[in-house]
């Protein structure tokens, strides 16, 4: 008996974090935060899925909507395009690829993986609002747009992370250019 109370308070204690995390649309623009946006994302299309397109967007009134182009299956040339606001996942639209004759599907698509992560997007997004703070003298810059940006030709060296921020008040957007290996390339505004 002893014992099954135990396990009962361990569930329940468990289930009472996971609920009162928030989901996606509630995490923070943090390497933490994206973490767990990417959780999310691999819980409903699953570690191998691929991408085109990947970003996220903050809301403040409804928080961040995630927007992705996914596919299982590459070689069957055809994706779906989905978005998760409010933590409610909707499909928008059926997406039919062409690829260059001899060349593979996955070769235009990405991995989140290692190599391609929204940790590292966060932690981006964290290093851009301090750059910001300090050089622009913006106080407590909010995302307004976090993306992997993945080139049409496939080569993986080319495609970048990209923040795009605003001043909290609204105004100018700052944007953000990274190499995947998190260099900057270029602030643009």
């Amino acid at each position: 008996m002893k014992n099954f109370k135990t396990t009962t308070f361990l569930l329940l204690l468990t289930l009472c974090l996971m609920s009162c995390s928030g989901g996606a649309s509630k995490q923070e623009a943090t390497a933490s935060g994206f973490a767990e946006i990417e959780n999310e994302i691999k819980s409903k299309f699953g570690n191998d899925a691929y991408f085109t397109d990947l970003s996220i967007t903050y809301n403040e009134s409804i928080g961040n909507i995630i927007s992705v182009t996914v596919t299982e299956n590459p070689s069957s040339l055809q994706m779906e395009e989905w978005s998760n606001t409010q933590d409610n996942w909707t499909q928008s639209s059926n997406v039919s690829i062409e690829i260059p004759e001899g060349t593979k599907a996955s070769d235009f698509m990405f991995k989140l993986n290692e190599t391609i992560n929204l940790k590292k997007l966060g932690s981006l997004v964290e290093k851009s609002k301090s750059q910001l703070t300090k050089e622009k003298n913006i106080e407590s810059p909010r995302l307004h747009i976090a993306s992997i940006k993945y080139p049409d030709n496939g080569d993986v060296t080319k495609a970048q992370y990209i923040v795009m921020l605003q001043p909290k008040n609204g105004g100018t957007t700052f944007s953000f250019y990274y190499t995947l290996a998190e260099e900057l390339i270029n602030l643009d505004y």
